[in-house]
Formats: structure tokens, C-alpha cells, sequence
């Protein structure tokens, strides 16, 4: 039997070969700086809070890091990555991040996403600011390229000239291998939802909300290390079929299917885990689902191998028809597999409303999820199974490790 990949721990220690965070960040900016210099742009201008952790190695959390507010300038031919941040934030990358140097780490402030209006100047500043750096370089004409922009600071870059291309693309081309140290990452992530589950499984008796499963997730979570629980979703009995993608307040039964996700992230290192389960019993409908839902998820699993196209992996799941939809733009996310990395939806994206028009080719070095859904012959239930993969040059290895090979009754009568 293989070993599972190792998930050591929090701590970096003298004994053991862990995460390397030095090398770790060296992996990640010349992956960015390879894709930089294969194109055509002078350089990237970067908002996309994943992008920006990716090449300056810095995070603030979400409730600022989504305000487009913080942005990242990386140059080419190997000049600084210049960053800037939200107001004190910026001095504690001088303080904190020796590989930055602390005269390229600014104060910055756009708007926050339109409050502070485009007329009061900070974006025609920022952008004139931006433009005199590529000029200083020996890039002034060369394109720009932006990952995301409010349309303002869009605007104002094009009446100052400067020639706006997407960088979204190339940066995920980089993101989509992973290095040891990131799929450890992704594995320790992993892991914690593993021990998750289990607390669910016990806690899972008629009587208690989708809602305090939620918080029981999330207080586990962040007392075990996560530095964002992003969503979890709790679905239960009526809500299960169609999927809502949510939770509610509602009350578990007796004899409900209740299926879960849990999206977290670790050191930046994200997860979607999914997990099925029948409160004290199980009825013949919601075991057949399941046995097709398992059926369709090992059949994914068995095609993931360098080489394979993604149109391939998605051939083996159901056509939305075959399930109760209209097409597969209705369908998607339930027969589906997205990477996983800084970001929750990276490459590739695996579905048949995509793959079958433009397959990627699976590498090593890949880490995705792979979903499957069934619904129910009973009309309300159904079953949801997800497994987090990563592609090596002998095939694939399971990252959740929690057991779905066949229904669990959580609670047994």
C-alpha cells in the first residue's frame, strides 16, 4: 500500500524535512517571472489578492484583501516587485518580509472598491506613479498587464496611455504546478478537515441545525491552524436535491442525507472537501445514489495520469441529462473538478460544459478536486462525494484521506 503524503504539522522543526518557506517563495516568483518574460508585456500589475501572495509573499486577510486596494508591480528582466498595501500593513512588510526590500513596500488606497470616488485623484496618482516606474525601467509603451481592475482605475490607465492587456491568464498558468512544498501545504489542509469530519460524524444526531455544524466546522478549524475558513456549506434532507450550494438553520432528522463541504485554507493552501452522510439510517434510494455518485467519482480517479486530457476525465461522468438537467450549463459544478492552490478555482477546470471544446492535458505536479453528485430516485435526496488529487508520474494520489468508498450512518440506530 502507498503511504499517504506526509501532512507534518504546524511547526518547522530540526529533525523532520518540512515546509520550506524560503524555497517555497523562490518557487512561486520565478514561476510568475517565467510566465512574465514569456509574453508580451513589459509587466503585470496585479490585483487579484491569490496573484499578489503569489509574487510578494504577503497576505492581510480577506475583509481588506478584496477591496482592490492592495496591488503588486512585477517588472521584467529581474526588477524589484513593488507593492502596495493597505496603510499600516505596508510598514509591516518592512518590518517582516526581509525578502521585500522595505523601499518598495507603500501605503496605497484606490477607493475601496468606490467609496472614496475616482474624482478625489488616487487613482489618477497611483496610475501616474505606475507609468513613471515602467518609464524609469525601459518600459515606457510596452503593454501592461492587469489580472483584474475596477473599470475607474481601467480608465484612467488608458487616458494616460499606458496599453492595458490580461495578465489573469498567464498567472494561472503559472500557479497550476505545485512544488513539494505546496502540495504539503495542500495536504496539511487536508488533513484538518480530515479531523473535521470526524467531529461532525459524532455530532450529527437528529436535533441539532446545519447552521451549528457550521460553527462547529469553523471553531475546529482555526483552532487547528487555518488561517481562513472561506465557506462551508451544510445541506440536508429537502435541501438536497436540487444542491443549493449553502446552509441554512434547518433542523437534522432522523433519516436525513446530509452532505458537507469545507473550504479553508492553510498558510493560503486551500481545500473543498466534500462529505456525504445518513443520520442513524439509510433508505434504499440514498444508498443507490450514493453507490452512482462513488461509481462516478472512481472513474474520474482512474483517469488522472500525465498525458490525459481533461475532455477525457469528463467523458466519464453523466451527461446533465442523464441526472435531471436541461444542459450542462444548468449542471455545472455537480459533475466537476477545479485546481487548488492560493486560489479555490484554479486550473484546470474540469466539466463537460468546457473540457470537451478546449481540453487542457493533465501535468505533474496538478493539484485538483474532483466532485460528483447524485440525486436521489426519492426526489429530495442526494449524494455528494469530493476528492482532492495530485498528479504524479506514477498516476494519481488522494489527498482527503476521510472515508466515502461507501455511505456512512453517522449515529447508527
Amino acid at each position: 500500500m502507498t503511504a499517504p503524503l506526509p501532512a507534518p504539522g504546524h511547526m518547522g522543526v530540526d529533525y523532520e524535512q518540512r515546509v520550506d518557506f524560503a524555497r517555497l517563495r523562490d518557487h512561486r516568483l520565478s514561476r510568475a517571472r517565467a510566465s512574465l518574460e514569456a509574453g508580451e508585456c513589459g509587466a503585470f500589475l496585479l490585483f487579484d489578492f491569490y496573484n499578489i501572495r503569489y509574487v510578494t509573499q504577503t497576505w492581510i486577510g480577506g475583509a481588506l484583501g478584496d477591496k482592490m486596494t492592495r496591488y503588486a508591480l512585477l517588472t521584467r528582466d529581474g526588477g524589484p516587485v513593488r507593492l502596495w498595501d493597505f496603510g499600516s500593513a505596508a510598514r509591516h512588510h518592512k518590518l517582516h518580509s526581509p525578502w521585500l526590500d522595505p523601499a518598495d513596500c507603500h501605503a496605497g488606497m484606490l477607493g475601496l472598491r468606490g467609496a472614496i470616488a475616482p474624482t478625489a485623484g488616487l487613482m489618477a496618482d497611483a496610475v501616474r506613479q505606475i507609468k513613471g516606474l515602467l518609464t524609469d525601467a525601459g518600459l515606457a509603451g510596452e503593454p501592461v498587464g492587469v489580472d483584474i481592475v475596477e473599470p475607474p482605475f481601467l480608465f484612467e490607465m488608458q487616458r494616460q496611455g499606458l496599453r492595458v492587456v490580461d495578465c489573469q491568464q498567464p498567472m494561472l498558468d503559472a500557479r497550476v504546478i505545485k512544488s513539494p512544498d505546496e502540495i504539503m501545504l495542500l495536504t496539511q489542509a487536508a488533513a484538518m478537515v480530515d479531523g473535521v469530519y470526524q467531529d461532525i460524524v459524532e455530532a450529527l444526531k437528529p436535533g441539532i441545525r446545519e447552521n451549528e455544524i457550521v460553527a462547529l466546522a469553523n471553531k475546529r478549524l482555526y483552532e487547528m491552524g487555518s488561517d481562513q475558513v472561506e465557506a462551508v456549506n451544510a445541506v440536508s434532507g429537502e435541501r438536497c436535491n436540487p444542491h443549493p450550494h449553502n446552509f441554512s438553520d434547518r433542523l437534522i432528522r432522523p433519516g436525513d442525507q446530509a452532505f458537507f463541504d469545507i473550504i479553508h485554507s492553510f498558510n493560503g493552501y486551500r481545500t473543498c472537501y466534500y462529505r456525504t452522510f445518513s443520520v442513524g439510517s439509510a433508505t434504499a434510494a440514498q444508498r443507490e445514489a450514493y453507490v452512482r455518485a462513488r461509481e462516478w467519482m472512481d472513474a474520474s480517479i482512474a483517469m488522472i495520469k500525465p498525458g490525459v486530457g481533461t475532455d477525457q476525465v469528463a467523458a466519464v461522468w453523466p451527461e446533465a441529462t442523464a441526472f435531471g438537467f436541461e444542459d450542462e450549463m444548468a449542471a455545472f459544478g455537480l459533475q466537476f473538478g477545479h485546481g487548488l492552490g492560493l486560489g479555490l478555482h484554479e486550473r484546470p477546470i474540469i466539466s463537460r460544459l468546457n473540457s470537451m471544446r478546449e481540453p487542457i492535458e493533465l501535468r505533474v505536479g496538478m493539484v485538483f478536486a474532483l466532485e460528483t453528485y447524485c440525486p436521489a430516485s426519492d426526489g429530495f435526496s442526494a449524494a455528494r462525494i469530493e476528492e482532492e488529487v495530485v498528479v504524479t508520474p506514477e498516476g494519481c494520489r488522494v489527498l482527503t484521506l476521510f472515508p466515502a468508498q461507501e455511505l456512512m450512518i453517522a449515529n447508527p440506530y
